[in-house]
């Protein structure tokens, strides 16, 4: 399996975040890349460098006004008399009209959900590279590739088509997602992360043409809080393609595959013909958000799982964040997978084979016959 990574993604370096709150050292940490990367690395993926692709990948799920300020907003910020060293709105909108405020105060609050998503000099170029990851192992995937990784960081299954949220700014599952729909007619994400994907579902929350599916830790008293339950299905043409799998708090290993067969049932129903895997490995026992409780070998259970789907995969990094077993976590995610997917592929192969066996004995029969 392929991997694609820029060093670029390690500059942005945010300082902290508000929970509760209180200002606390902010969690998704340039460090998070090393881990990651060594896990690749142990799970035998070859780890290789994204092209620039510009910005049409991107425009594709994201609107002009929205990036056009991530891309201007930390220098105009600069120029603010007083202003925070990076980017944090004091200022969210209960509602959002057809005016468009002209200060760097006002869209800021217009563009960032919240404030665990701030703007630095770095943020914007290591959200492109982030980005053009995911455009790269979507395009490895429809060069026939059977499945790809992208060790996207900054996250972005938070980000909506114009709003930052939740340390993500550019939404790499819906871009890989978009591009994969260039082939596919109909695109499935599954998002594994411990907190649901917002974003991703507002941008296909209207759409047929893409599943989003996602299990997460019960928003009743986590974050997104406002997104993720399971009354939330899609609306007009998307309506019903939506799936949300809540999971009680602390939930571990059992519940979590038990969870995913509901999912895979509503997956094959759709018949994809590509899946897109946000994969967050932060529903670990020991991640520093604490929300569920998979293990280690959880991973590499819920990677075989995935995988025998049989379809072909995008595995886009999203959440995990800096505890012993991160590295490791990965490692047992893309063994799993790939492990089960050299069964199934196995499986094809000797399918085909007893196939054209019988087919050639009919024609043997017939000649006879004849």
């Amino acid at each position: 399996m392929k991997a694609f990574y820029a060093e670029e993604q390690k500059h942005h370096d945010p300082r902290a975040f508000l929970s509760s709150g209180a200002p606390q050292p902010n969690p998704e940490k340039p460090e998070r890349v090393e881990r990651l990367l060594a896990g690749a690395r142990s799970a035998g993926v070859t780890i290789e460098r994204p092209k620039d692709h510009g910005l049409g990948p991107i425009a594709a799920v994201h609107t002009p006004e929205y990036l056009d300020f991530l891309e201007h907003i930390f220098a105009r910020w600069q120029r603010i008399e007083g202003a925070s060293a990076e980017v944090i709105p004091n200022i969210h909108p209960i509602g959002r009209g057809g005016s468009y405020p002209a200060s760097a105060v006002g869209q800021a609050g217009y563009h960032m959900a919240d404030t665990a998503c701030p703007i630095s000099v770095e943020t914007w170029n290591s959200a492109l590279w982030s980005a053009w990851s995911a455009v790269e192992a979507a395009e490895a995937v429809m060069a026939g590739a059977t499945a790809a990784y992208a060790l996207c960081r900054p996250p972005g299954h938070h980000a909506f088509a114009d709003v930052a949220g939740g340390f993500c700014f550019i939404n790499n599952s819906a871009v890989a997602a978009q591009v994969l729909r260039k082939d596919a007619g109909r695109v499935a994400i599954l998002d594994v992360d411990l907190h649901h994907g917002n974003g991703t579902q507002g941008i296909f929350y209207a759409r047929p043409d893409v599943l989003t599916v996602s299990l997460h830790a019960d928003p009743v008293r986590f974050y997104p809080f406002f997104w993720g339950h399971a009354d939330e299905r899609g609306e007009g043409a998307g309506l019903g393609y939506n799936l949300n799998l809540p999971l009680p708090r602390k939930s571990g290993d059992a519940a979590f595959l038990e969870g995913l067969k509901t999912a895979f049932r509503r997956i094959r129903a759709f018949a994809p013909e590509a899946l897109v895997v946000a994969l967050g490995l932060d529903a670990f026992e020991g991640d520093p958000f604490g929300g569920l409780s998979v293990t280690t070998p959880g991973f590499a259970r819920i990677g075989e799982a995935i995988a025998g789907l049989g379809l072909p995969t995008v595995i886009i990094q999203e959440g995990g964040y800096l505890c012993d077993a991160l590295g490791d976590n990965l490692t047992a995610f893309l063994t799993g997978f790939w492990r089960e997917e050299r069964i199934v592929q196995a499986r094809c192969c000797l399918s085909i084979a007893m196939t054209r066996c019988t087919l050639s004995s009919v024609s043997s029969i017939s000649a006879a016959v004849l």
